[in-house]
């Protein structure tokens, strides 16, 4: 007389369909997560061609986040002596620095973070600030609006000088005493004052979660062949010879 299922059976079944279950939930919530950054991204490019914003609106906006790559022309002062050196920024295959100053807007009380653009390190000389043009009395920058600078990883605390690894907004404010807003402002253009500005094109980055969903979903499917394979084609132990 055949026998029924036994308690192995059931917990391998059960083990199985959760495991199932689970790999196809992760897989698509990478897929929500892929799509999520479509739509970012494709904000970030109709910013990237609407109106130009002016320094007032940048300065006046309520919440100057929600203004994050808008194209803007800003007309103000440099705060020179507040200029920073953000080390290790690559820019075309080069190690470097990105050079940030904060500008005062015109017919504003705000002043903005600048990411002027990058410029090559001395090597021999480490510590030597490399030459940049600042023009005194009124500019005129073009750019588009961005998130601080980014962060790279560092031992400690990134200091206080001209040459930093990193720079943190809050702090740099407290700092310097300066009212500066949330945001910076990427200069954009050709070379000048030194500087070069071949900024790098920021991507959605949603094919690596969809990348992820397909492998958490080629583990559902191979989670479920093994369950059929072992539990419905068991292997017949050899006949002894």
């Amino acid at each position: 007389m055949r026998r029924g299922p036994g308690g192995r059976f059931w917990l391998v079944t059960v083990a199985a369909i959760l495991g199932i279950c689970a790999t196809l939930a992760l897989g698509a919530w990478q897929v929500s997560r892929g799509n999520q950054k479509l739509e970012l991204h494709s904000q970030m490019e109709q910013r990237g061609q609407a109106g130009v914003l002016d320094g007032r609106a940048l300065a006046t906006a309520p919440n100057p986040l929600d203004l994050l790559h808008f194209p803007v022309l800003l007309h103000g002062t440099w705060v020179q002596d507040r200029t920073v050196f953000l080390d290790n920024r690559q820019m075309s295959g080069k190690q470097g620095f990105y050079v940030v100053t904060p500008l005062r807007i015109e017919a504003t009380d705000a002043v903005v973070l600048v990411q002027r653009g990058w410029v090559q390190r001395d090597f021999n000389d480490r510590e030597r600030l490399p030459q940049i043009d600042t023009q005194p009395g009124r500019v005129e920058i073009e750019g588009r609006i961005a998130p601080p600078p980014a962060k790279l990883y560092e031992f400690g605390n990134g200091g206080t000088g001209p040459i930093r690894q990193n720079l943190d907004l809050a702090e740099f404010r407290r700092e310097t005493g300066l009212p500066l807003l949330e945001v910076s402002v990427q200069q954009t253009g050709a070379a000048s004052e030194g500087l070069q500005r071949a900024w790098p094109i920021v991507g959605s980055g949603a094919e690596k979660n969809f990348g992820y969903a397909f492998q958490w979903w080629a583990l559902s499917g191979l989670i479920a062949i093994l369950y059929v394979w072992f539990q419905f084609f068991p292997r017949r132990p050899e006949s002894a010879i």
